[in-house]
C-alpha cells in the first residue's frame, strides 16, 4: 500500500488534490445493546451527514455555547461534559460503531438534551457542516499516538487539521488537547505553536493541570498505569 493511502491527514499536493481524513478505521464488534441503540436512540441524538451547513441553533432548539469533541471513543467524556455543563451544547464525532452505540445508550439513560452525535469523518463534518467561527471550543482527547516513528504521519494533529479547526473556532475560542505520550505532546506543541491564530494559555511549550471540565478517561487511566505522564494543552484563538 502506498504512503499516501496510509496517511489520513496528508496535506494537499500542489500537483493533485488528495483527501484529508481524521481517522484510520478499525472495525470493532458491536454488542446487541449497542446495535439496538442505533434503532432506539439515533433519531434523537444522531446527526446524519448531509454535506451542507447545519443550523445548530435549530438542531438544539436554542442558542448556546457550542463545543465539538473529535474522536470521542466510548463517549464517557461527552456524557460527563453534557451533565456538568448543561448551559452548553455538545457535538461529538466518532467513526467507530461500538463507541457511538455506547454513548447513545448513555445519553438516553441520563435523559440529556444537549448532545448530538455524528458517525462520520470529522474533517468532512468540519468542512461542510460547521460554519466558520461558530464553535466556542474544540476538544481532542488522547488521539491515537501512532508511537512508531514511521507512523507519525498518521497522527491526527497536523497543520492541515489545526488550520481547519481555527477556521471554525470563534475569536477567543478554546482548543483543548490531551495526550499521555510525551513525544506526541512535543509534536502537538510544534504544530500548534506554528499556527499564528493560536496562543498557548500556559505559555510556550507548556501544559496545564487537568481542568475540571475533563474527567479522567480510561485511556488516561491506562496510560498512568503504564507510567506515562499526561499533558493537557489549552490554546485560545486570537
Amino acid at each position: 500500500m502506498s504512503n499516501e493511502a496510509n496517511n489520513p491527514l496528508a496535506a494537499a499536493n500542489p500537483l493533485r488534490e488528495r483527501s484529508i481524513r481524521s481517522f484510520v478505521l478499525r472495525q470493532g464488534k458491536m454488542t446487541q445493546a449497542q446495535k439496538r441503540a442505533f434503532v432506539d436512540h439515533w433519531p434523537k441524538f444522531g446527526l446524519d451527514y448531509a454535506g451542507q451547513l447545519r443550523d445548530f441553533d435549530q438542531t438544539f432548539q436554542r442558542q448556546a455555547e457550542r463545543v465539538l469533541e473529535v474522536g470521542f471513543g466510548n463517549g464517557e467524556q461527552v456524557e460527563f461534559a453534557a451533565l456538568q455543563e448543561p448551559h452548553r451544547d455538545f457535538i461529538g464525532i466518532e467513526v467507530h460503531g461500538p463507541g457511538v452505540g455506547r454513548l447513545l445508550n448513555a445519553l438516553a439513560a441520563a435523559n440529556v438534551s444537549n448532545v448530538r452525535v455524528y458517525q462520520h469523518d470529522a474533517v468532512e463534518v468540519l468542512k461542510h457542516e460547521v460554519a466558520d467561527a461558530s464553535l466556542d471550543e474544540v476538544r481532542i482527547y488522547f488521539p491515537d499516538p501512532w508511537h512508531k516513528k514511521r507512523h507519525h504521519k498518521r497522527r491526527l494533529i497536523q497543520p492541515a487539521l489545526v488550520g481547519l479547526l481555527c477556521d471554525k473556532l470563534r475569536s477567543g475560542g478554546r482548543l483543548h488537547l490531551a495526550t499521555d505520550w510525551e513525544n506526541y505532546a512535543e509534536q502537538m506543541w510544534d504544530v500548534l505553536d506554528a499556527e499564528p491564530r493560536l496562543l498557548n494559555e500556559a505559555g510556550p511549550r507548556s501544559a496545564v493541570p487537568r481542568p475540571a471540565w475533563r474527567r479522567q478517561t480510561h485511556f488516561e487511566t491506562r496510560g498512568r498505569r503504564l507510567g506515562h505522564g499526561v499533558w493537557d494543552l489549552v490554546y485560545r484563538k486570537r
